[in-house]
């Protein structure tokens, strides 16, 4: 079984309807990276990294890059979850 969550970041949701007393979080992960090292000779070449682990502290800028394979964050599948 792959381990994917790594980052977590909720966010309470945006209704137009204020009256409700329930609240609906959106929590985002980042699983898989994505990045194609072979895009350049048409072929298709990812890195096997499996989870996005953040060089630094949240709110850093070491916190957008993975320690696992060193891509940016926006390398990894973003996956939206509505609770």
């Amino acid at each position: 079984m792959k381990k994917v969550v790594l980052v977590r970041r909720e966010e309470p949701s945006r209704s137009s309807d204020t009256s409700s007393s329930s609240s609906m979080t959106i929590r985002i992960r980042y699983a898989e990276c994505q990045k194609n090292y072979a895009a350049s000779t048409g072929g298709q070449i990812v890195d096997g990294c499996t989870e996005f682990r953040p060089q630094g502290e949240e709110g850093s800028s070491l916190a957008l890059d993975c320690a696992t394979c060193g891509c940016h964050r926006n390398f990894h599948r973003k996956v939206v979850e509505n609770r």
